[in-house]
C-alpha cells in the first residue's frame, strides 16, 4: 500500500473475525515495530505477543472490569465533558465498550513493553525514571509503527492502555520480568468493521508557520 494511504485510513478497530493471524504476517508487524527510533540506540522495546486462549480470557476478564471502573469514574465525575458533545463520541464509546466485552476474541494481543534495564541515564538504578520524555519516545514510536505495518497487511488494531489497572498481575500472568514496563495492550486481528479515511481537525487549526498563530501556506 502507499505510505499516504495507509496512514490516511489506519484507525482504532476494535472487533475481530475469528480467523487467526498468520505467523508471517505478525512476524512483519513486530520487524516494523522495531525500526522505530529510540533514545541513544538503545531499542529499550520488548514484545510479547499473546495468542493462548486461557491467557486471552483473563487478559480479557480483567480487561472488562477495568472499562467499568473507569465508566463509573467518568459517569461520576463527568471526565468527558470537554468532548462528550462531539460527534465521533458515541460511537466510539459504543466501540470500546465492545472490546472489552469481547477482548479475548482478538486472536493476537501483543503487550508492549519499555524495559527500564535499557534506559542508561534516563532511568535510575531503581528503574525510575529520570526522563519520561524521552523514555516513552523510545517506545511509542514503534508502536506506531505496530500499528501502521498492521493496516499495510489489511489487519485491525487499537492501542489500549487500561492494563494499567491491572499491570502487575498482568506481567506476572506474562512472565514478564520485573524491570519491563508494559506501556499498551494492542489487540491485532482480521477486522469485522472498515478501515478509514478518518476525520481530524483541519490543520490549519493546528499547524503553525513560525510562530503561534501564523497560519502555514497553502499548498501548491
Amino acid at each position: 500500500m502507499d505510505f499516504f494511504e495507509v496512514v490516511e485510513t489506519q484507525r482504532a478497530l476494535r472487533r475481530f473475525r475469528p480467523d487467526p493471524v498468520a505467523d508471517g504476517a505478525l512476524h512483519r508487524i513486530l520487524e516494523a515495530a522495531t525500526r522505530a527510533p529510540s533514545a541513544r540506540g538503545a531499542e529499550p522495546w520488548v514484545f510479547v505477543a499473546v495468542r493462548d486462549r486461557f491467557l486471552r480470557e483473563e487478559i480479557g476478564r480483567r480487561y472488562q472490569a477495568a472499562w467499568e471502573a473507569g465508566q463509573r469514574f467518568t459517569h461520576t465525575t463527568d471526565a468527558d465533558r470537554d468532548v462528550r458533545d462531539q460527534p465521533h463520541y458515541a460511537r466510539m464509546m459504543r466501540a470500546a465498550a465492545d472490546l472489552a466485552s469481547s477482548f479475548h476474541e482478538a486472536p493476537v494481543v501483543i503487550a508492549c513493553g519499555l524495559d527500564h534495564a535499557r534506559l542508561g541515564p534516563l532511568a535510575g538504578p531503581d528503574g525510575t525514571l529520570r526522563s519520561p520524555a524521552a523514555a516513552y519516545a523510545s517506545i511509542f514510536p514503534a508502536v506506531q509503527n505496530l500499528l501502521l505495518a498492521a493496516r499495510a497487511l489489511g489487519l485491525g488494531t487499537t492501542l489500549t492502555t487500561l492494563h494499567r489497572a491491572f499491570e502487575e498481575h498482568l506481567k506476572t500472568l506474562l512472565a514478564i520480568p520485573v524491570q519491563v514496563e508494559i506501556v499498551a495492550l494492542v489487540p491485532l486481528g482480521h477486522p469485522r468493521d472498515r478501515f478509514g479515511p478518518t476525520r481530524r481537525r483541519p490543520l490549519g487549526e493546528v499547524a503553525h508557520l513560525d510562530r503561534w498563530g501564523t497560519p502555514l501556506p497553502s499548498p501548491d
